[in-house]
């Protein structure tokens, strides 16, 4: 093997596996370690920016520190002498980039998206929890094993290359889409810039497009603050209403209002290819009505309620439990206000008299059974009842009825 196929007089190269803007990748075999390796090979012009080699070195050096099943691990980076190009020796991946699947298979499928980025959510919280942010989240930059393991790549070269002074334009617009809006800002990316990008991710892998598709940062810019993205339950019939709105939350242009970590993301996606909803996060401006009632109350939340669209989310609502209703009487309504029988009757309101009007007309009955004893008694001389003819009956009821009717009228 020729020098020309050598760096660093160890690491034998075999075939390229990939070039972009600022590199080239190219599969390589380790003859001190007798193993595989990636090697990503630097663009000769960016070796003529000392600050970017300084930074470079940095970065590098933080990425190799970053030891995880979701993140290609860094090996080895310096400058080949004989070449004068930096290189970094990384973790082969024998599998393809999301980019290369969505390029040659379409999109995919929801299951498979939702596992894609809850892979890649767990890489980018073991970065975040030790200080590095990746800047360069991306399809070409998630790699998808044959074993079905998604690891993140190229962590640490995005700070240095952001910097340079000298990077061309063009690798800076190819990834101008999962750009967060304080990035285009030019403003210092922290996490929430990763999530913003790995929300942008979800949605192109589901529906096979970006959000927001422009051929300048300024464009960009301008789409995201006017243009809210189409809905993925719109594009995609597939994808859950849920979901959609979980990954709305991870493209909220305050980057308040996105995941407040990789894992509250995960978890949300997850939720939503389930149908559950996800939170809201962060507060939005109040207005003149909700000013005018006061921060906090009951009113300004039942006015403001959950977020109709990305970037206008307000505090979410809180629902109090149910308290149990109170028994109510029968024959009246919720209130304890008397209500008409439904069968049309009225409902009693003097009891007491109604029983003084069962007694009475009791003590006339008797009185008439005491008066038809005194009858029958006149007719013999004894008062006792003799034997009453059947032929008296019918008069001797009428009596009695006539009686009681006279008596309570």
């Amino acid at each position: 093997m020729t020098t020309d196929q050598r760096i660093a007089n160890r690491y034998a190269l075999e075939r390229r596996l990939g070039v972009g803007g600022m590199s080239t990748v190219q599969l390589a075999f380790d003859e001190r370690l007798e193993r595989q390796v990636a090697i990503k090979l630097l663009a000769e012009h960016l070796a003529d920016d000392q600050s970017f080699v300084s930074r470079f070195r940095r970065e590098a050096l933080a990425a190799a520190r970053l030891v995880h099943p979701n993140i290609v691990q860094v090996f080895d980076f310096g400058l080949d002498e004989r070449s004068q190009r930096h290189f970094i020796v990384m973790e082969y991946v024998q599998g393809r980039s999301c980019a290369e699947i969505l390029r040659d298979d379409g999109p995919m499928t929801v299951d498979q998206v939702v596992d894609v980025a809850t892979q890649a959510c767990r890489g980018l919280d073991h970065a975040h929890r030790h200080g590095v942010v990746h800047r360069d989240v991306k399809p070409g930059n998630l790699m998808v094993s044959t074993e079905g393991i998604v690891k993140l790549a190229d962590f640490g070269i995005a700070k240095a290359a952001e910097q340079s002074s000298i990077t061309q334009v063009g690798s800076v617009l190819g990834t101008a889409a999962y750009l967060a809006p304080e990035q285009a800002r030019g403003e210092e990316a922290g996490p929430p810039a990763d999530l913003y990008a790995l929300g942008v991710c979800v949605y192109q892998l589901l529906s096979g497009r970006l959000p927001y598709e422009a051929t300048s940062l300024t464009e960009l810019a301008i789409k995201q603050q006017q243009e809210p993205a189409p809905r993925l339950d719109l594009l995609v019939p597939e994808v859950p209403t849920a979901l959609a709105t979980a990954v709305e939350v991870a493209l909220a242009l305050d980057p308040a209002q996105r995941y407040p970590s990789a894992p509250a993301m995960a978890q949300a996606l997850q939720d939503g290819m389930q149908g559950i909803e996800p939170e809201t996060f962060g507060a939005a401006e109040a207005t003149e009505a909700t000013q005018f009632l006061g921060e906090g109350t009951d009113a300004t939340r039942a006015m403001t309620g959950p977020p109709t669209a990305r970037g206008t989310a307000a505090e979410p609502v809180v629902r109090q439990p149910r308290q149990p209703r109170r028994p109510v009487a029968a024959g009246t309504d919720p209130y304890g206000v008397p209500q008409p029988d439904p069968r049309g009757q009225q409902p009693k309101k003097r009891s007491g008299r109604r029983w003084l009007a069962v007694l009475l007309v009791l003590a006339l009955v008797a009185a008439g059974v005491a008066a038809i004893v005194i009858f029958a008694g006149n007719q013999s001389s004894k008062p006792t009842l003799g034997p009453v003819d059947a032929n008296q009956v019918p008069e001797l009821v009428d009596q009695l009825e006539q009686l009681v009717n006279d008596n309570t009228r």
